[in-house]
């Protein structure tokens, strides 16, 4: 990851003597989770990001996994003195200074509604508003990368509009199809796998987000700008 510092960062996310401790969890004999505290939006994100800097420079480290306002360090080797290491994780999450990633902007076109819009009417349902006003609400946005995970290339996307946030799934769709643009509680994104999905389809984006061949195989990276641009509307 490239990172520069952060133009965009309040005053307020650079004074440690203000910042609210993080949650620091085991995870396996070598790797700690470090959770960042109150609310789920971009400065705890410019946070995880400078803190994963930090530690990806630490001789002990063999790898540092940023996720949704979320850090997974795992050492080479397992500790003799876990507390030692939680400790200084501890002071890197109240002394650094936040960052912001230098990133591309994506355009994916979406078709909108058809076929694979399968939760489309029901998130019509929940959030009280028709279908071609979800359809707004969602492409009128730009989205940042905040991290990849859950399957190779899948970028979780900061940005969603309130009003049609849509909770998971409690019963998985069985069979998905990569490329379906779903909303998942507060957040969006697009499918990388066709099979079980608890996220909420709406359309659908013809564009390979992941090429195994490619130097750069996820074509979204953290610190990125996506934007969903409307290439068909069928309702």
């Amino acid at each position: 990851m490239t990172i520069q510092p952060s133009t965009h960062a309040s005053r307020r996310d650079d004074v440690s003597t203000t910042r609210a401790g993080a949650r620091i969890s085991f995870i396996g004999a070598r790797s700690f989770l470090l959770e960042a505290p109150g609310a789920f939006d971009l400065p705890s994100q410019r946070l995880i990001w400078a803190v994963t800097g930090l530690v990806a420079a630490w001789d002990e480290v063999a790898e540092v996994i940023p996720g949704m306002t979320n850090l997974l360090t795992i050492l080479k080797e397992t500790p003799e003195d876990p507390r030692l290491l939680v400790e200084r994780l501890e002071r890197a999450w109240l002394e650094a200074r936040s960052v912001d990633l230098k990133g591309k902007v994506i355009e994916i076109p979406v078709v909108y509604g058809g076929e694979y819009a399968t939760d489309l009417a029901a998130l019509c349902d929940h959030s009280g508003l028709n279908d071609r006003e979800v359809v707004r609400r969602h492409h009128e946005v730009a989205y940042r990368v905040f991290a990849l995970g859950s399957a190779p290339g899948f970028g979780y996307l900061h940005g969603l509009n309130p009003s049609i946030y849509m909770p998971r799934k409690t019963v998985p769709s069985l069979r998905m199809e990569r490329g379906c643009v779903t909303i998942g509680g507060m957040q969006t994104g697009v499918a990388m796998l066709t099979g079980p999905n608890g996220w909420n389809s709406i359309g659908h984006a013809d564009l390979q987000m992941f090429d195994p061949t490619s130097s750069t195989p996820a074509l979204m990276a953290p610190g990125d700008v996506v934007r969903f641009l409307p290439e068909r509307i069928e309702l």
